[in-house]
């Protein structure tokens, strides 16, 4: 819907709520994202900007940004110069290494990263013999995708000094220990959500429950406690 509409439309519906709210942002070009961070910069509502480089580089020829480090970084220096707010890169799991596209976009300017995206996929209608989506491929969410993200979450907590921020068919509390575990500051809930409303509040309650049944005090004392040896 455009920046302007989001601000003037869909901002104003979130106002009741208590919680900070990060906005999520592409663009198809490098100056593209810069212009949308300094545009929502201004926006006291909007706690920081969490950046999506999956999106294809129209001028490299439809070369995703989150693939290339070098473009990735440019990406995210061009947002850390037009704006004084959090910045978390979100990155793509389609690639060779994700630790070296981590390395470049801490070292670009993110606070934090965010992983995974989806995970391309495609489906096809036997009975026409066409893609059964408009654009042939797209991304693939939800369960099938969380034993990837756990890896990835995994090799770049143990690869970057900022904050790791987890995703990828996380649906109960289980699923979000899981990536606690393996070295996530906090996690992200989106596909389940779709299934069951209260999915959050539920996952909220049943990390609480696990922690008082093992007497933990804080949630960071789990972060990053996998024992691989």
């Amino acid at each position: 819907v455009g920046v302007d509409h989001f601000i003037r439309v869909k901002l104003p519906l979130l106002a009741h709520l208590k919680t900070p709210i990060f906005a999520n942002i592409y663009g198809r070009e490098i100056d593209e994202y810069g212009a949308l961070a300094a545009r929502l910069n201004s926006v006291e509502m909007v706690a920081g900007l969490e950046v999506n480089i999956s999106c294809p580089n129209v001028k490299a020829g439809g070369v995703a940004f989150g693939t290339d480090p070098n473009m990735a970084a440019r990406v995210i220096a061009c947002v850390r110069d037009a704006t004084t707010k959090p910045v978390i890169a979100k990155l793509s799991p389609n690639v060779t290494d994700i630790k070296m596209i981590a390395k470049a976009v801490e070292s670009a300017g993110a606070d934090a990263i965010s992983l995974i995206n989806t995970l391309t996929g495609m489906a096809i209608d036997v009975v026409t013999r066409r893609p059964k989506l408009a654009n042939v491929t797209g991304g693939l969410s939800g369960p099938a995708i969380k034993p990837v993200a756990l890896r990835m979450v995994w090799e770049t907590a143990n690869t970057v000094d900022i904050p790791v921020i987890g995703i990828g068919g996380i649906e109960t509390a289980q699923d979000a220990l899981e990536f606690i575990v393996a070295g996530a500051r906090a996690v992200e809930v989106g596909t389940a959500n779709f299934i069951n409303p209260t999915a959050t509040i539920d996952i909220v309650d049943g990390i609480v429950s696990y922690m008082q049944s093992n007497d933990i005090a804080s949630i960071s004392d789990l972060t990053g406690t996998l024992e691989t040896d």
